[in-house]
Parts: structure tokens; C-alpha cells; sequence
């Protein structure tokens, strides 16, 4: 059952289009991603999708409420976590979500079930008296995954939630985030990170306001038409200004002390590959196919 559907969504800036006729859908349950640059729509896409802004053109529903002509009702069944942390820093972490709570017209004792809920989902019980202006961005971050969250939405939007924080919080953030998935809520996420974006079960690859590529992140890489090779050899820079020459080569860059040459998908001639390297006297040298990550996908697909 699909709980997102977007048909030909357009924003318009003045004369800056921000997002360019996208179409896309989400099903429930599924963590959806929009993968892309700062300043490629990320966000104005998910600003329209929770009523937040209007579209100039196209057609959409969330939860199968439009998003042209239903914009408070939708704000009522989603859970929305903004880009920039917008809570009440004066208050504690136990008082913004009593607020939040009371805005969304929870009972006195559903309140305080959810907020028990959120205490244990996010890991901030035993920060829920500290003031949230002296917490560190993390706890703040969970604060504003649990706000979110405090009238248990189905479909839960989630704009760059990761951003700021240390490696090991993204990690914890995430296994919140497949938590929710697994009890049937649908996740819709931005980021601009690449290994974020392989845990989501489909993403969409956004440049400049147009979707480039939508697929599960498997099925990206195994639809670019290119074959990726790495070579290993103790001369890689002059290995790399051989390469970068040659007209079958249709990239080369250094991973360290490696070599990640693009290539086209049938190309399978790596023996031509190591003859012309050690006709310019660069020996031992290892090629090996590998495969693609989404870096590589991103990169290859915004050419």
C-alpha cells in the first residue's frame, strides 16, 4: 500500500526552480531516501509533502490526503523532525514533550504513555529534567526524533536528522529508524550522506531539483553501465597520468594509494589494460573488478 504518491511536483523560487516535475511513491513500512547535495530540493520536497509549502504544479497525497488542498489534515497524521533543531531550548526535555504532546490533543494518561514510550525508543529518560539548551546536538537530535513521534504518526518525515552529529549517534539514530520500520511506519529521509543512504530500502538520487535515479541501493549499482576496476601498483601516479589518457578510460581517480578506473560495462580487456602500463615501465601491477558504491552511482549518474 503506497502512503506517499507525488505526480510531476514543482517549486518554483521566483525564476530558481527547486524542484523540477519529480514523481515518485512510498510504501508503508518502507524507509525511503532522497539522496543528494545541499541546495538539490531536498528539503522543499519534504516541506510540500508535510504542508508546508505549496507546489506550483503537480499532484500528491500523503496518507491519501492531498497536498495541495489538505495541508492542515496532513499535519495532523505526520510526524515532522526539520532540518535545523527548532524545539523550545528554555524548556526541559520532559516540557517540549508535553507541549508537543498537548498540541496534538493527548489525553492526560496517553500523554505520559507516549512520552514513557519515547523516554526508552530514543534512550533521553535520563536526561528528561536537563534543559534542552545544555544538551549536546545528539541527545537534542533524539529529542527532536521523539517529538516527532509523541502522537505515534504512521508516516514519519525526517529532514537531514543525522546532520551534525558523530558517526557512533548516526548509527544509533539509525537503528531507531529500522525500529520504527519494522512496527509498519513509513520513513521518508533526507540526507546528504552516502552510507546513510544504504540503508534505506529505495532512494532517489536528487541534482538541482530533478530525480536522476530511483531504485533500491543494490539495483542502482547494478544498473550503472560502467564496470569499475581497482589497480593496485607502487607507481599509481604515473599509472593514473597513463590512464587519464587513454579515450577507453572514462575516469581515474586515486582511493589512497589506489587506482578506481571507470570504464565501459563491456569492457573486460584488463590484460590491454596491464600491457600499456608496463609498456610505460609500471610493473606489478593488480587489476581487479569491483563493485560500485553509491558515490560511484551518484558521480556517474549526474554526468
Amino acid at each position: 500500500m503506497e502512503t506517499v504518491i507525488v505526480k510531476n511536483i514543482t517549486k518554483r523560487f521566483g525564476e530558481f526552480t527547486a524542484v523540477d516535475r519529480i514523481s515518485f511513491s512510498v510504501s508503508k513500512g518502507e524507509i525511503f531516501g532522497l539522496l543528494g547535495p545541499n541546495g538539490a530540493g531536498k528539503s522543499t520536497t519534504i516541506k510540500m509533502l508535510c504542508g508546508l509549502v505549496q507546489p506550483d504544479e503537480g499532484t500528491g497525497s500523503v496518507g491519501g490526503l492531498d497536498i495541495v488542498n489538505q495541508q492542515w489534515d496532513i499535519k495532523k497524521i505526520i510526524g515532522y523532525m526539520s532540518q535545523k533543531f527548532s524545539l523550545y531550548e528554555d524548556l526541559t526535555i520532559e516540557e517540549n514533550l508535553e507541549f508537543y504532546g498537548t498540541v496534538y490533543g493527548l489525553s492526560a494518561n496517553l500523554l505520559q504513555q507516549r512520552m514513557n514510550f519515547i523516554y526508552e525508543l530514543v534512550n533521553i529518560k535520563d536526561h528528561r529534567h536537563s534543559l534542552v539548551k545544555n544538551l549536546p546536538l545528539g541527545i537534542k537530535q533524539r529529542l527532536a526524533l521523539g517529538s516527532a513521534l509523541i502522537h505515534n504518526p504512521q508516516i514519519l518525515f525526517l529532514d537531514e536528522p543525522t546532520s551534525g552529529v558523530d558517526p557512533l549517534m548516526r548509527r544509533i539514530f539509525w537503528d531507531e529508524i529500522y525500529t520504527l520500520a519494522k512496527e509498519g511506519k513509513t520513513v521518508f529521509v533526507t540526507t546528504h550522506y552516502m552510507d546513510e543512504a544504504e540503508h534505506c530500502n529505495r532512494i532517489a538520487l536528487i541534482i538541482a531539483g530533478k530525480i536522476i535515479a530511483l531504485d533500491t541501493p543494490q539495483g542502482l549499482k547494478e544498473k550503472l553501465p560502467y564496470t569499475i576496476v581497482k589497480i593496485v601498483t607502487d607507481s599509481y601516479l604515473k599509472a593514473y597520468n597513463v590512464l587519464s589518457k587513454e579515450n577507453f578510460v572514462i575516469e581515474v581517480s586515486l582511493f589512497g594509494t589506489d587506482l578506481h578506473v571507470v570504464l565501459e560495462k563491456q569492457y573486460k580487456h584488463f590484460a590491454i589494460i596491464k600491457k600499456l602500463l608496463q609498456s610505460h615501465n609500471i610493473h606489478d601491477v593488480t587489476i581487479e573488478p569491483i563493485l560500485p558504491t553509491l558515490e560511484d552511482v551518484f558521480v556517474m549518474s549526474a554526468r
